[in-house]
């Protein structure tokens, strides 16, 4: 995956409209409720991070999404069409990638984009220019003829993502797209799924990577129990609970000794990377920066230890520990 602008398909579907909104959506197995009661919004030009601990409901959802499970109950619309009454034109506007790769392993990662083509009728002389196009977006040139049992989960994950793009839809569905894949491929997935969003689609992105989906995401949508809890823009996001900081100084025993003349407590152990302690916010942050610089600490760097997506989650699930 590199920084090549995503290739159109020819005949493009249509944009995404309204994006992906659900309300009250539940979704049953015999007794188990895997979604009560959940909703969210996914607007169009903008990456949507679902976000939840194991079991709380956002495959089953993506699912629905996808038009692969019919729900008990709820309004939805994916680029303004219901999946239950329209799944033919909501797959024709979806790219759905799930967090397992599946296809005949004897394929090559060509017949495989060729074949997708082939299902979504785009023009035949156009299946493997197509194919080439997403192949070199997503680093596979050199695996294009060797057949898919021979690939690496990341590589896996690669095409699967190809393999949602080649009818370019206007909304994505992804079920753990970062699953496997190396440092410079994650990189590289931020500026794929920006420059999707960028193009006016509606991504809708589940991963325990929360690192990784603050990195690219606008909205965050937390879910919990099969029940939605929270939606906030990323830039409104902003945790109520104290949370770890790290400072980093020239010089970390005058540093050490100056937190614990201002009764400030540190938490772990120091180490190179720095020395970390629980604060409440940006103002907290500024003002103890202030006061160890006023005493001749030489600062270098104060910043959260986690993430604001990655404390606003551990916050939601500190009952479930």
């Amino acid at each position: 995956m590199g920084e090549t602008a995503v290739p159109a398909a020819p005949e493009a579907s249509p944009a995404a409209g309204e994006g992906i909104s659900a309300a009250h959506v539940r979704r049953t197995f015999g007794n188990v409720v895997a979604v009560d009661d959940m909703g969210l919004t996914a607007p169009a030009g903008q990456v949507t991070a679902l976000v939840g601990p194991n079991g709380s409901g956002k495959t089953t959802l993506l699912l629905v999404l996808a038009t692969l499970l019919v729900p008990d109950a709820g309004e939805i619309r994916v680029a303004g069409h219901d999946p239950v009454r329209e799944p033919r034109e909501v797959r024709s506007r979806i790219g759905w990638m799930p967090d397992a790769f599946g296809t005949y392993d004897t394929l090559t990662p060509r017949e495989v984009l060729q074949f997708v083509a082939a299902a979504y009728r785009l023009p035949r002389d156009r299946h493997a220019a197509r194919a080439r196009e997403l192949l070199a977006l997503v680093h596979l040139e050199d695996l294009a003829d060797r057949p898919v049992h021979v690939l690496s989960r990341g590589q896996k994950q690669r095409l699967g993502l190809a393999r949602a793009l080649v009818h370019d839809p206007g909304v994505l569905l992804l079920d753990e797209p970062a699953a496997g894949l190396d440092p410079r491929s994650r990189i590289e997935l931020r500026g794929i799924l920006r420059d999707l969003a960028a193009d006016g689609r509606a991504l809708l992105v589940s991963s325990h990577v929360l690192a990784e989906l603050e990195e690219i995401a606008d909205r965050a949508v937390f879910v919990d129990g099969g029940r939605t809890v929270d939606e906030h823009d990323l830039t409104e996001l902003r945790p109520t609970q104290r949370r770890p900081w790290r400072l980093r100084s020239l010089d970390q025993e005058s540093l050490l000794s100056r937190l614990d003349g201002l009764g400030v407590t540190v938490t772990g152990q120091p180490g190179p990377a720095g020395v970390d302690v629980m604060l409440a916010g940006d103002e907290e942050a500024a003002d103890l920066v202030a006061a160890l610089v006023r005493d001749g600490v030489r600062v270098v760097e104060c910043a959260p230890a986690a993430g604001t997506l990655e404390a606003a989650y551990l916050e939601m699930t500190e009952g479930r520990r």
